[in-house]
């Protein structure tokens, strides 16, 4: 590969040779993960991952973010192990344990995330101050299920649904718009645990673990201590 070459979806070896030669430091996996750069592999359609796959589509990348899943990689891992991605629509999906496993050669990086990383760092951007964080309004029902879905021995995609108690308006539930339909609800994570805690005894400490480890509950982490000390928990 010519050094100032980088095709459309690069692997882990032409990544790291282009940045090189545009940035003049080495680079490796973990060091490109540590930056933020989204690894991606390749996936064909199967009957096993069919739900990934929207109509029409055969094969597209899908991204590792899982921070578990990144870590592992990070660590030297000698392969790919994913846990979580996002499904052809672009819609976070949790996969049926143990995940999908591939080889470290499969990664891939997408050409226009390289290029954006390289000019970051070539050309820092102003710093701006920064403006209030925007807490979004809530997490899918995807994503609660991923994050609450073991600490409780019922089927939380139907009480989801159900929108019942805790579960409903009168609880965590949101909508992400005024116009949105009826499958566009979120939920307030941090109104749900405490719900959870409360009506169906889920212990304080595996939600505060929840809070403190996961990556998807980050946004509501201030809010959610700001709780606790409310309850004097």
């Amino acid at each position: 590969m010519n050094a100032m070459t980088l095709p459309g979806w690069a692997t882990t070896e032409e990544t790291s040779l282009w940045l090189s030669d545009k940035t003049g430091k080495p680079w490796n996996l973990s060091s490109l993960l540590a930056s933020g750069l989204t690894p991606h592999v390749w996936l064909d359609y199967s009957e096993e991952y069919a739900d990934l796959f929207a109509e029409g589509i055969k094969r597209y990348p899908a991204p590792i973010f899982f921070v578990d899943d990144i870590k592992r990689l990070s660590e030297g891992s000698p392969d790919v192990l994913i846990r979580m991605t996002r499904d052809s629509d672009r819609i976070s999906f949790k996969l049926t344990p143990p995940g999908i496993s591939m080889p470290l050669d499969a990664i891939r990086f997408f050409q226009l995330d390289i290029v954006r990383m390289a000019e970051d760092i070539l050309h820092p951007p102003v710093q701006a101050p920064a403006p209030a964080k925007e807490i979004p309004k809530g997490m899918s029902k995807e994503e609660i299920i991923f994050v609450f879905g073991s600490m409780v021995k019922m089927d939380l995609g139907k009480s989801l649904a159900d929108a019942i108690g805790i579960f409903g308006d009168d609880g965590a539930r949101v909508r992400k718009n005024s116009r949105a339909g009826k499958n566009s609800y979120l939920w307030n994570p941090v109104t749900l645990a405490l719900g959870l805690n409360d009506v169906y005894r889920v212990p304080m400490p595996r939600l505060k673990k929840a809070f403190a480890v996961q990556s998807e509950l980050a946004p509501w982490k201030d809010a959610w201590l700001e709780s606790l000390r409310l309850l004097g928990e």
